[in-house]
């Protein structure tokens, strides 16, 4: 570790980061961004940010939601760059990226920017050379999906129980092969706007329909893999979750607390 290329850790810190799994239990989501009904945890997105790059380095997340990846890289001192297609959601992103900056002991001498747009155009959007690109997809149409408790509570409240009506969110594409035929479009452009030899990490699981598992991570695996090479996997395991009894006393359904975190590289 003379010369650490890669990031700026520790050698006891590098180990601990090979584990191939680990248990992140993130905090409860504040009120302002609880509309979003996916958030991805910025503590989480945080480890990830640290591992694979240098401070001052650029990072993307081509699906930024509410901005949680942004707001890690503010943490970490690297510049972020968020696309997001929802106005609301990147509205709110800029709130976060606001309140982050505010809450810096000393001004950050990082970029933080939301772009409000589409990510199947990442090659128009004026990016600089990317160094790092940590995303979670939309998990198909799921959220879609009717009975589900937490979408009836959700609803109940007030809060959002889908990303968008917008055609051009790939959350509402309702045909499997179809989805991940897009969101791989969307990966082929992050490909484009990144370094040579970057790493590139997509954070999902595989997904349950009406007595299906369709294998979302795997099948990712696969078509990333077509463009970028998969070099490894870390298992995301979440320990808090309750138990529910699917189909107890009559088929074997089991409580997903689990994903993977997929890590690519540029060859």
């Amino acid at each position: 570790m003379k010369r650490n290329k890669l990031n700026d850790l520790s050698p006891t810190e590098w180990i601990k980061f090979q584990k191939s799994w680990f248990v992140h239990n993130p905090p409860r989501r504040r009120r302002n961004v609880l509309l979003h009904p996916a958030k991805f945890p910025e503590t989480l997105a945080l480890s990830f940010i640290e591992f694979f790059t240098k401070a001052g380095m650029n990072v993307l997340d081509p699906m930024v939601g509410t901005g949680s990846t942004l707001v890690a890289c503010i943490r970490s001192g690297r510049n972020g760059y968020g696309i997001e297609l929802n106005p609301r959601y990147a509205a709110i992103a800029q709130d976060e990226v606001r309140r982050e900056l505010e809450q810096q002991p000393q001004p950050a001498a990082v970029t933080a920017r939301v772009i409000t747009g589409d990510a199947r155009r990442l090659t128009e959007l004026g990016l600089p050379a990317i160094d790092y690109c940590i995303t979670s997809p939309p998990y198909w149409d799921m959220l879609r999906m009717k009975g589900d408790k937490t979408q009836r509570a959700r609803k109940q409240q007030g809060l959002d129980v889908a990303y968008s009506d917008d055609p051009d969110d790939l959350g509402n594409i309702a045909d499997y092969d179809s989805f991940v035929e897009a969101l791989a479009g969307v990966y082929r452009g992050v490909h484009a706007v990144l370094r040579h030899q970057a790493y590139f990490t997509v954070i999902v699981k595989n997904v349950k329909k009406r007595g299906r598992v369709y294998p979302l991570a795997w099948d990712i695996g696969r078509e990333v893999g077509r463009v970028f090479t998969l070099k490894d996997e870390r298992i995301w395991c979440q320990d808090n979750q309750r138990l529910a009894p699917f189909g107890l006393g009559n088929a074997w359904v089991s409580n997903t607390h689990h994903q993977y975190c997929l890590n690519f590289r540029k060859e």
